[in-house]
């Protein structure tokens, strides 16, 4: 039996019935709310993806503070010193790689020197040997900790639990890696048993995406996503190391034998 084949799929239940109706006094809103509203909507325009956030965040992201901090009361970046600490501060909360467009948005500033002192930034962590380091992963900027560590990092984060993916798990989202897009059967063929429910597994956790159908068969092709990327700390897949090198030698007579 796979083995997540018995898991509960009653999880995917939708909420949208908590919001029925919530429009249909409209007309009878006061004007507070719809202008608070009006203000929150141009903050989702301004700064794409990050509206959100701040909604759920804002207090805790600026120190604390209720209200939004006045332009005025912005530090000026013209120096590279205070661009260079405006971005170590956004890299300090952000929970997913930021692209170098939306911090440039963020910051009012050229793309092209958001770049280069994110770049700046990433060489003198590693020349000054910090515990952590500054990558481009996922088509983004993140702070990651840095591999000779990981040890300690995984002993203080686990604590005696284990959040590892099994075998399967790791055997299927290899066959992804490597063979994608590629179909359910095609790495069933590949391991020698059912993936069902390993691919579903994978699916929830974020690692695989559904990314069209086959044309022959009509069945769903599968990929990798960019929080693959980001847990593997790559920039695309053409970064993954060549996998000839662990290939047993009559691996051609295999994968004729699996179809």
């Amino acid at each position: 039996m796979p083995e997540d084949a018995g898991q509960d799929d009653d999880d995917d239940v939708s909420d949208d019935d908590d919001f029925a109706g919530a429009g249909a006094d409209d007309d009878d809103e006061p004007r507070e709310a719809a202008a608070e509203r009006s203000e929150g909507a141009a903050v989702a325009a301004a700064v794409p993806g990050q509206a959100s956030r701040q909604a759920r965040d804002g207090a805790a992201a600026v120190g604390g503070a209720a209200t939004r901090t006045n332009d005025d009361d912005l530090p000026g970046l013209s120096d590279d010193a205070e661009l260079a600490a405006a971005l170590e501060a956004i890299m300090l909360v952000v929970d997913e790689p930021v692209a170098e467009m939306q911090l440039a948005q963020i910051l009012e500033q050229p793309t092209e020197r958001v770049g280069a002192m994110l770049e700046d930034l990433s060489a003198r962590y590693t020349a000054a040997g910090h515990g952590f380091d500054l990558r481009r992963v996922a088509g983004g900027w993140r702070l990651y900790t840095r591999p000779e560590y990981a040890a300690y990092v995984e002993r203080f984060v686990l604590d005696g639990q284990s959040v590892r993916l099994t075998q399967a798990a790791l055997e299927t989202l290899a066959v992804v890696a490597y063979k994608q897009p590629v179909t359910r059967s095609r790495i069933s063929a590949i391991r020698g048993v059912n993936c069902d429910g390993v691919m579903r597994t994978l699916v929830t956790r974020g690692l695989i995406e559904e990314c069209g159908t086959e044309s022959e068969t009509g069945a769903h092709l599968y990929r990798t996503t960019a929080l693959f990327l980001e847990k593997l700390g790559l920039n695309s897949v053409d970064q993954l190391p060549p996998l000839a090198p662990f290939l047993p030698d009559d691996v051609e007579e295999v994968l004729d034998a699996s179809g």
